[in-house]
């Protein structure tokens, strides 16, 4: 019950919300605790983002393979888009969620280099907006939120350049809706610089 009261006086506080967000999640915590990931996304709508990214690090997507049911889930809540291996799956309406599995943002900007390039493009015509169009992923998240300590991937390396980082010490298989509405708390605090 008090926890309730805090979760309502969270809400109450939150001024400025992130358009934006994305979730960095190891594999062994989405393996530990697979149902978390539609919670979470039903949080984000609830909140009214326009939408979420979750990146779940693993050097082998296969292992994920078993959780694939829960992250389908999302669907029933919003637009799911899945990235495992070389497979897309969209499907669902609604706030637009990205779930990329053991994606690595070094690999998205050589395969962006290659295409511009396999396009012939003048070097002097490459400029951030024809980068930005062969981007895998075209989010941009204004706040990233790592559980479980402060070791990041490379994912999105190029979208986040401004975004704004929340590390919590609490594991993805803890996390509570009072952990995400402290984060927009923080985030609503911040003074945002965009690289100035």
């Amino acid at each position: 019950m008090i926890r309730w009261f805090y979760e309502r006086r969270l809400q109450r506080s939150l001024t400025v919300l992130p358009r934006e967000i994305c979730f960095m999640i190891t594999e062994e915590d989405m393996i530990e605790a697979p149902q978390k990931i539609v919670e979470v996304a039903g949080w984000c709508r609830d909140a009214g983002l326009e939408a979420a990214t979750f990146h779940i690090s693993t050097d082998d997507p296969g292992r994920i393979a078993p959780c694939l049911p829960e992250i389908r889930k999302i669907a029933a809540i919003g637009r799911l888009n899945l990235h495992i291996g070389d497979r897309i799956e969209t499907t669902g309406e609604g706030m637009n969620v990205i779930v990329a599995v053991g994606k690595s943002g070094r690999e998205e900007i050589a395969a962006c280099i290659k295409n511009i390039a396999a396009e012939e493009t003048c070097a002097e015509e490459i400029d951030e907006a024809v980068i930005e169009r062969h981007l895998t992923f075209r989010c941009a998240p204004d706040l990233v939120i790592k559980t479980g300590g402060n070791y990041l991937t490379d994912f999105l390396i190029w979208q986040s350049v401004y975004s704004e980082f929340f590390f919590l010490d609490v594991n993805w298989t803890l996390f509570r809706k009072i952990d995400f509405l402290r984060a927009l708390r923080d985030f609503g605090a911040r003074k945002r610089r965009f690289g100035a």
